[in-house]
């Protein structure tokens, strides 16, 4: 029978190889039997195939059977499966221990067309190398000629320009973003820190008795007055305000009295009294020992107390942003962070007064204090507690004075300016707190840290100081969290290398990482740019620091009681209105986009509100006076919109006719 001649190029490569296979075969008819020997190898390879015998080639046989590179000493019998076309072949192969020549013996199905099985595995690939490269030419030919066929035209070349620059800038948004607001902050939080940041505001405002409007909550069972639940911690104390922070673990739940266990006061409908196991935060998690003040608060002030402390530590801040600091520093415990924002506002209150003394004498008050006739001891130590802040305020010891790279605001302290002894404690200490918070209202937008610059020029050990120091350190460790973007300690002498081994041990290693020595002005140029850092600091900004004294007259508004109720009244209804919204916010369940969105909205109210109160809550700072910090919260942090060529004094201030007061003018 005659086969048809080939019509397709798989056929005609098929038929090359067998042609080609033939030419190097011998075949012999004679003997069942036949044998050829693989001169490189040493090996014998036998075929049998029915009554016909075939011995592959030379190439055919380094395919089939590659050059053995290790020979066992024992006759080992090896079956090696073959892929054909139709079926599986198999071939044994006989390790001989004298002559150590291979004797593989492969057997084929009859019905298997004797030259295509002659060298299988060799046939196989050469047919799927020539099959590939033949589909890749005729693909590549067939798009080369497309192309040529289908020109793009100018405007195709323009779409696609214009998608790639989308692209660009979308990438570049989303880089800005990302550089703009720092991972947990308001509009940068993953759905986890979100949850936590849920879980907290629920708890504050079951401190503070905070609870849904909704008709649903009168239908439900009444909460749990001040004088029906108490508080259980190390020891036993009095009656208080909330139950749900009673110490109650797994192993005695099931004797626990309802005095321990009753639903929170001001807890919302439907939602189940809150445990908080407050003995985590024991032992050397608790270096300011604030679960001790956290109970304290808890006994001693009525959760109204509490909600009018924390809101007016708000201020112009984002309540989140308030409320995240807290977290952050805790590294996302729910508890713990509750704990530290809770002895927070009981430092604020009790012992610092920030907002209700500090900061409403502030630098005037101080003023008139210093030329009061002091008569009885607690008016003297009252002109001397003015005399020693202003002192430190007129030297200039510490000034913040324009923005590092990321927009920070800048504190210089210069550390020569300080001799131990000079200034109390407590005015040190209240100087402190006056300076952080003046910095506070510098903070605008996405920024929420400052950068302080210790300028150790001159330094000796007639200015170190612990006590300052160690007060300092606590401040941004346990009242003022996430506060601090850099620490710059800048020319420090050899004398210091032992001094700050010794602050180094105080901090935690969150707030030591942000430390860097510098010692000249390339090394400070990494964070704060030369054309904006004093000359003093080796910079190009010819600025020097003048204190302005208070202007008579400039507190006046602090003094008109009627306006302060009606603004104080108007904020008292947007701060409920945002507490209902973050109540329907922690409610809702899925996507809660419009109610972000809200809440947002009136947090930027408050915002805007709170500069409409500053001016008859807070006292005008030198800040103030000179410009930096304008009305409705504005920044000037260069003085770049000077007027009447007064060197950084307001318009108001420059009227007045103040005289400045530098650093040597003070004995």
């Amino acid at each position: 029978m005659r086969l048809p001649p080939p019509s397709t190029p798989t056929q005609l490569l098929r038929l090359r190889l067998t042609r080609s296979a033939l030419s190097r075969s011998a075949v012999s008819t004679t003997s069942p039997l036949a044998t050829s020997t693989c001169p490189s190898s040493q090996r014998t390879v036998s075929t049998k195939v029915g009554a016909a015998t075939i011995t592959p080639g030379l190439r055919f046989q380094s395919l089939l059977f590659p050059p053995s590179t290790a020979i066992t000493t024992t006759t080992t019998t090896t079956t090696t499966a073959f892929f054909s076309r139709n079926n599986l072949s198999t071939s044994t192969t006989t390790v001989n221990k004298r002559d150590q020549t291979v004797k593989p013996t492969v057997t084929l199905a009859p019905s298997t067309p004797v030259v295509l099985r002659a060298s299988v595995t060799g046939l196989g690939l050469l047919f799927v190398l020539g099959l590939g490269l033949g589909y890749g030419i005729t693909g590549f030919l067939g798009q080369k000629s497309t192309e040529q066929q289908e020109l793009p035209s100018e405007a195709s070349y323009t779409t696609i320009q214009n998608n790639i620059q989308d692209i660009l800038d979308d990438e570049s948004s989303t880089t800005n973003m990302s550089r703009e607001i720092a991972p947990g902050r308001p509009g940068n939080l993953t759905p986890e820190q979100e949850e936590k940041l849920k879980q907290l505001w629920k708890l504050i405002f079951q401190v503070c008795g905070v609870s849904s409007p909704s008709p649903s909550s009168e239908s439900s069972t009444p909460a749990a007055t001040s004088d029906d639940v108490s508080i259980k911690g190390d020891d036993k104390k009095k009656k208080s305000k909330l139950s749900m922070f009673s110490r109650k673990h797994k192993k005695d739940s099931d004797d626990t009295t309802p005095d321990s266990a009753s639903t929170a006061s001001g807890s919302m409908p439907g939602s189940p009294a809150i445990v908080l196991n407050a003995s985590t935060t024991s032992g050397d998690d608790d270096k300011y020992n604030q679960l001790s003040k956290f109970h304290e608060t808890l006994a001693s002030q009525s959760p109204a107390a509490i909600r009018e402390t924390i809101w007016s530590m708000v201020k112009h801040d984002h309540p989140d942003a308030l409320v995240l600091r807290f977290l952050r520093a805790r590294k996302w415990d729910v508890e713990k962070a509750l704990v530290m924002f809770i002895s927070t506002m009981n430092w604020r209150d009790n012992e610092m007064k920030v907002d209700a003394d500090i900061m409403r004498s502030g630098e005037g008050g101080a003023a008139e204090a210093e030329k009061m006739e002091a008569k009885t001891s607690e008016e003297i130590a009252k002109k001397k507690l003015a005399i020693d802040f202003l002192t430190q305020t007129r030297m200039g010891k510490s000034y913040v004075h324009g923005v590092d790279k990321q927009g920070r605001p800048i504190c210089f302290v210069r550390v020569r300016l300080h001799k131990q002894g000079e200034q109390s404690e407590e005015s040190l200490e209240r100087y402190t707190v006056y300076l952080i918070e003046t910095c506070r209202m510098l903070l605008q937008g996405s920024v929420d840290t400052a950068t302080i610059v210790f300028d150790m020029t001159g330094f000796s050990m007639a200015n170190m100081d612990y006590a300052p120091v160690k007060f300092m350190v606590k401040c941004f460790e346990a009242n003022y969290p996430e506060c601090l973007g850099a620490v710059l300690v800048h020319k420090a002498p050899w004398i210091f290398q032992g001094i700050w081994r010794v602050i180094r041990g105080w901090l935690d290693p969150v707030v030591a990482n942000k430390v860097h020595f510098t010692n000249n002005i390339s090394e400070m140029s990494e964070f704060i740019s030369p054309e904006k850092l004093p000359k003093d600091l080796d910079g190009q900004e010819d600025w020097e620091y003048k204190y302005v004294e208070p202007v008579p007259g400039e507190n006046d508004r602090m003094k008109d009681e009627e306006t302060i109720s009606k603004l104080q009244a108007a904020r008292a209804e947007l701060v409920k209105e945002y507490e209902e919204a973050t109540l329907q916010w922690i409610q809702a369940s899925g996507n809660s986009e419009e109610l972000k969105k809200k809440r947002d909205a009136i947090a930027e109210k408050l915002r805007v509100d709170y500069w409409n109160l500053d001016p008859y809550v807070r006292a005008r700072s030198f800040y103030d006076r000179i410009g930096v910090l304008l009305p409705g919260g504005k920044l000037d942090p260069f003085l770049e919109g000077k007027k009447d060529g007064v060197s950084g004094i307001t318009e108001g201030v420059a009227k007045v006719g103040v005289s400045d007061t530098q650093a040597d003018d003070v004995d």
